[in-house]
This record gives C-alpha cells, sequence and structure tokens, in this order.
C-alpha cells in the first residue's frame, strides 16, 4: 500500500494557512453568482422563449443545482463561511433548499466517505466499483439519466418521503421561487426547474462521480493520488459540467478543511512542488473522464 503523503512536505506553512483561510466575502460572492445564474437562467426563457433558450437555460440550470450541492458539501465541512453556524445556515436553507437536501443528513454520510476512502468501509465505494464499466453498461447509464429514468426514479424517492418540518427549506424556497414567478406572469418557467432536475442533474451526478473515483488509478490505496482524481476543465465546463471547482477533487481529499475559492491556488502550489509527480491523477474534460471510465471495447 502507498504512503499517505502529508501535505507538509510539499507546501510551506504560510502556503497551508493561506490555503486554510476562510473568507465570508469570497463566500457570499460565490453564492451570489450562483443566485444570479439561476435568476439568469430563468430570465433567458422568459424573455426570448424559444427551443433554443429554453434548452439553454435547462442546461445551465442544472449546472447550477450541482452547484448547489457542491455549496452544501463545502457547508457541511465548515469551511464556506468563517463560522460554523452560518455554514450550516446557508447550507441547510440557501443552498440545501433548492435541491432539497439535509445538511446535517449529508455530513454525516459525506465524512464518513473522507474518513474512510480507500477501504473497504467508504460509504461511496459501491459508486467508485461502478468503473470503469463497459461500453454497453456504460451507455445505458448514460441514456437512462439523459431520457430522464434516473431523474424521475430519484425525484419521486424523495417527493414520497417528504414531510413539511424536515423538508421546510425547500418548501419554502420553492414557494418563493413559484410566487416570483407567477409575479412577472411567467409560472411555466418553474417547469424548466425539474426539467434541469430530472434530465441534466442525474447525468452531471454521474459524470462528476466518475471524474473524482471512478477514473482514479486505484481506489483500494490510502494515497489519495491514487484513490482521487481532479479533472482540468475548460471554462463552458466550468459553466455547466463543474461548476464551483467540484472538479478539484484530488485537492479536496487532500485537505479537507480548503474552501473552495483556494482549491486553484492550492493545486497550482502542488504542482510547482512536485507533489503529483507522474501520478495519473487528472483527466483533461469531461469526455476524456467518460472515456477513462469506460472499458474499451476489445
Amino acid at each position: 500500500m502507498a504512503d499517505v503523503p502529508r501535505i507538509e512536505d510539499y507546501l510551506t506553512p504560510e502556503q497551508v494557512e493561506a490555503c486554510l483561510r476562510r473568507s465570508d466575502w469570497q463566500a457570499a460572492r460565490v453564492l451570489g453568482v450562483n443566485y444570479l445564474m439561476i435568476v439568469a437562467a430563468f430570465a433567458l426563457s422568459i424573455a426570448w422563449p424559444n427551443p433554443l433558450t429554453i434548452v439553454l437555460s435547462v442546461l445551465i440550470l442544472g449546472g447550477r443545482q450541482l452547484g448547489m450541492e457542491v455549496l452544501v458539501h463545502d457547508c457541511a465541512h465548515s469551511v464556506f463561511f468563517a463560522r460554523r453556524r452560518v455554514n450550516e445556515i446557508v447550507g441547510h436553507w440557501l443552498c440545501g433548499g433548492l435541491v432539497n437536501t439535509n445538511l446535517y443528513r449529508y455530513r454525516d454520510y459525506h465524512l464518513g466517505h473522507h474518513r474512510y476512502a480507500g477501504t473497504d468501509k467508504d460509504p461511496d465505494l459501491y459508486l467508485a466499483q461502478m468503473y470503469p464499466a463497459p461500453r454497453d453498461s456504460m451507455r445505458r447509464k448514460l441514456l437512462r439519466d439523459v431520457t430522464g429514468q434516473t431523474g424521475i426514479r430519484d425525484t419521486w424517492r424523495q417527493l414520497r418521503v417528504m414531510k413539511p418540518g424536515r423538508n421546510a427549506p425547500f418548501l419554502v424556497l420553492h414557494g418563493m421561487m413559484i410566487a416570483a414567478l407567477a409575479a412577472v406572469g411567467a409560472l411555466w418557467a418553474y417547469l424548466l426547474w425539474w426539467a434541469a432536475y430530472v434530465f441534466v442533474y442525474p447525468l452531471l451526478t454521474r459524470v462528476r462521480y466518475m471524474g473524482e473515483h471512478g477514473v482514479c488509478f486505484d481506489y483500494a490505496s490510502a494515497d489519495p493520488r491514487e484513490n482521487t482524481s481532479s479533472t482540468v476543465a475548460s471554462w463552458w465546463e466550468r459553466l455547466l459540467v463543474a461548476p464551483n471547482r467540484v472538479n478539484f477533487h484530488l485537492e479536496h481529499h487532500l485537505l479537507a478543511s480548503v474552501p473552495l475559492y483556494h482549491l486553484p491556488k492550492m493545486q497550482r502550489w502542488l504542482k510547482e512542488s512536485g507533489f503529483y509527480g507522474d501520478k495519473d491523477c487528472f483527466s483533461h474534460g469531461y469526455l476524456d473522464v467518460v472515456r477513462k471510465a469506460t472499458v474499451p471495447a476489445a
């Protein structure tokens, strides 16, 4: 088994401190940009309703739905804002409420993934073991996602167990969304959110996980350079597929207390220090991710 690398062997104490520094201003800016993109996606189709704008709006909304999950993730680690309680309120209500994710339940589950990554106790082990998948299996998985089969199944599982108390953030935020759209005479646009949630979000979630652990060198290794991967994403992939630095997953596993807005800087410094060496721990775009996660035809 490979030795677990120590970050202090590659970054100076000053660099580590800079990576760990939390900024309420940067967190608020990231949150605001995500909300503005959601508003812009709705506004685009409301102002110019046609097939092209509707498709673009749905794609943007799907990306921001994943983006909200990423923000829930950072808040669950208590690293997005400076104070733990602010992370909990923002993550549970403003982020998790939109995508019906309970921060507290998610945190209990997700911290186990970090604690046991690379072992058979990892609660996400079954996801890593799905890849690489045979070509026919991959085709079926992606087809189920883009045709809405995965989204309908998962949405129904969520809705049938909803309770007013437990799902209050979702009910409040979606009530506000419905009221706002009705106020501008575009209640029909609410369907765009669900189109994204059913037809786009499941695909993005699958491809995201492929890029994190599905294409890694050896998931049974204790070395994050071998059990986790990062993806070099283009600007349009960051807009639609990899929001809020979700593609910097190896760096997150190396030091989970680094806020998402410092991950690019952390990766740059790690490259300069030779941390990655000759490890094959990067994918170059999400088409490369799907290619790596697919077993080549015989």
